[in-house]
Order: C-alpha cells, then structure tokens, then sequence
C-alpha cells in the first residue's frame, strides 16, 4: 500500500512528506524532533517540526486513528478545548517494506503542560484544586455537547495558563464516542472513570514523592465528582421565580457568564395561576468573554484573560478624550479597542524579554503584568504605573520563576 497522508490543509502534506516516515517513531532522528515535555501515553508520541508548526505525532493502528482523527475535528467544529487534528498517515512501511503503524498528527498546543511535568515541582493544593477547576469545566463542556470521554484523566488532558487560573484541553480522543445527547447513567460512568483514573494517577506521583504531603490521592479523585456535579447543577437546573422578578433571570445569565459559559435560548414559563415563571435556560460552550474581545481587538485568548484584558481596555477607554457612549460622534469602541492594542498591549508585552518569558504567551504575559501592577500599587497604597510595573516584574519576578520552571523531558513517552 502507497503511503498515504489525509491533512485538513492543503499545504500540511508537502511539509509533511519531508518526515522520515520509513522509520518507527522511536527511531526518528533528533534533528527531527522537538524537545517538548510530554506525558505518560499508550503509544508512542513524538513532537516533530513540520515547517513552522510544532506537531504530534502518535502511532497507534489505521482504524482508531481515523475515528479519533474525525472526533477530534467534529470537537474543534463545536468549540470544545481539544488539540488540534492535522493529518492521518497511513500506508508506511520501512526499508525492508514490512507495515508500520499509521500515525496521527496533530498541532502542538503553545503554552502547555501535562501535568507530570507541572509536578516537577511540588504543587501546592491551592494549585491543585484549580486543575480539578479546569478539567470540572472540560469535562461538563464535553457532556454539554453530547461527547461521553470514555477515559477522562489527568493524562489525557493538556493545561494552560489562563489568568490566574488553568484552561483545560482534550488531547485523547480516542475512547470517545459524540451522541446527540447523553444520558444520566453515561455521564455518570465518564465522571467514576475520573475518579478513579485521577487519585491513581495522584497515588502514582505519591509513591515517587512529587506529591505534596497535604494532598490525599482519594480525596482529589473524589474533588472532581463533587465540583463536576456543582457545575453541571448550576448549568441545567430549572429556577421557579416568582411573577415579576425578571431580574432574577439576568442574575442567573450573569451567574453563568462568570462561569464562562453563555445561554443560547432560554425557555420561561408562566404558572398558570400568573404567581410564578419557571426559567430553563440553554447552555452552551465558553466563550463569551473570548468572543467579544476577538470582535473588539482580534486577540484570540483564553476565556479568563479575554475577561481580564477587557475590564483593562474599558479603564483605558474611559480615560480618552474621544471616548463617548451613545454618542454618535465618539469613536467607536472597535477604534478604541485596535488602538489601546497598538499603543498599550503590543508595546507592554514587547517590554519583556522574550528569553524570560517562557510558555506564557501575550495574553499571559498582560495578566501577570496587571496582577504585579496591582500588587505594587496595594503595596505603596497608590496607583503605580504600568511601566513601572513592568519593569520590576523583568528585574525582580521573571528571573526568579525562570529558576523553577519544569525541565523539559526528552525520553520516549506513550500517550
């Protein structure tokens, strides 16, 4: 059988025919390769170069590959935090021309961590308990969408930083089966598999000491179903209010805005004695605060620094001149937002070294600057300026949390 390469971009093939697909991925040369921290794996992973991309390559047989190929695309059509699928190979063979495993390819997620690398250091709990925050709101986004994991673990999920917080994304489809909607019983059986699979894994890193001694594996297994559940009942649960407190409503939109998810539709009811309406809303994926500030300034960001960059762009907006609400000859707010992009974001984030910024991208990057901004300014008991701000955050911060960030990990891992 000839080789074959299926891509979603037409300029994905020719790059990648430039790979040493003859050879096993356990033989690939390193000038090929990308010395990336991965995680523990069922099949062997590489990351590779392929022009300017930084890809995945995983080896596992033609049929899983396709189906995990097509549910990885189905993801990324719904909005859900998953890796990105490039390509399927199959038809390889080695000198001789004895068969080798199809690969699939996908693109490398800039900024993140699996979490056996963020362990190399001992995490505190507080950390802790906003990874179990971001795989909660992973796992509840999936089930939103009718998407049962079939194997829901730290393992199979990628961290990224996002405000303060974690943003958690799917990089193992491959057990997952996409339904039109899912039962009790199915989201039931994805949350035990978590439990389960978690205060393993948590056990695992006990037994080799890179587990803070406060930490109890079970406890943190069990963490996920609690914060899952309070999610998921936040959610979907039906509110009864009484006639005439609209107001309610929006305090229930707002509510699950700042949990990062929007309402699509909404259903409400009036009792039929006219003393109550019943409001069911319909939720759907993160992105609200992503969304308006891609609209406003084009920067494509992570849903917690989205909401922390705007509340920055509206402080500066208030402070121009050309600023007017509601007035037709103000500038428009996109006009504002593509200049405090030019004259604040860019110069900002370009004010710190790209040598000391290690995996945080701009978004980030801003955040940090803005929380150290605050935190000087808490200090002196006055405003301290942004250019300040930045300069003691390159001198004093970024020097110091270089010196501890995780190694990265060269041998051969199975995903």
């Amino acid at each position: 059988m000839a080789l074959q390469i299926s891509a979603t971009n037409p300029e994905h093939p020719a790059l990648l025919l430039e790979l040493p697909w003859h050879l096993p991925l356990e033989e690939w040369p390193e000038h090929h390769l990308v010395p990336l921290p991965r995680g523990i794996s069922r099949h062997v992973v590489r990351y590779a170069r392929a022009g300017d991309e930084v890809i995945a390559v995983k080896e596992l047989a033609e049929r899983p590959a396709l189906r995990e190929y097509g549910l990885l695309r189905d993801l990324d059509r719904l909005g859900i935090p998953a890796v990105d699928a490039l390509g399927v190979v199959t038809g390889r063979t080695d000198e001789a021309g004895d068969p080798l495993e199809p690969v699939l390819i996908t693109r490398h997620l800039g900024g993140s961590m699996p979490y056996r690398s963020m362990f190399e250091t001992t995490m505190r709990p507080a950390t802790m308990h906003r990874l179990m925050d971001a795989l909660a709101v992973l796992l509840v986004r999936l089930h939103l969408t009718g998407f049962a994991w079939g194997d829901c673990s730290l393992s199979n999920t990628l961290f990224r930083r996002d405000a303060g917080a974690y943003a958690a994304y799917l990089v193992d489809a491959e057990t997952g089966d996409l339904h039109t909607r899912l039962s009790t019983g199915q989201r039931e059986y994805d949350l035990d598999l978590a439990r389960v699979n978690i205060s393993g894994e948590l056990l695992d890193l006990e037994a080799s000491g890179a587990l803070h001694p406060s930490v109890d594996p079970i406890d943190f297994g069990n963490e996920i179903c609690s914060r899952y559940r309070r999610l998921w009942e936040e959610l979907t649960r039906t509110s009864v209010y009484p006639a005439g407190k609209y107001h309610y409503i929006e305090r229930r939109i707002r509510r699950l805005n700042e949990l990062g998810f929007d309402v699509a539709e909404m259903q409400i009811e009036h009792s039929s004695n006219g003393d109550t309406v019943t409001f069911v809303p319909k939720v759907v994926d993160a992105g609200h605060h992503q969304r308006q500030l891609l609209r406003l300034t084009g920067l494509d960001t992570e849903e917690n620094q989205a909401r922390r960059l705007l509340n920055d762009l509206e402080s500066w907006m208030a402070t121009q001149d050309d600023y007017a609400p509601g007035d037709p000859l103000g500038a428009r707010p996109e006009v504002l937002a593509h200049r405090w992009v030019r004259e604040v974001f860019r110069p900002t984030v370009r004010a710190v070294p790209l040598e000391l910024r290690g995996s945080m991208d701009p978004a980030e990057i801003y955040h940090q600057l803005l929380e150290h901004r605050w935190y000087l300014s808490e200090r002196a008991q006055q405003d301290i300026g942004l250019d300040i701000a930045v300069k003691d955050y390159v001198d004093n911060v970024l020097p110091k949390a270089r010196a501890v960030l995780p190694r990265p990990i060269d041998d051969v891992t199975r995903m």
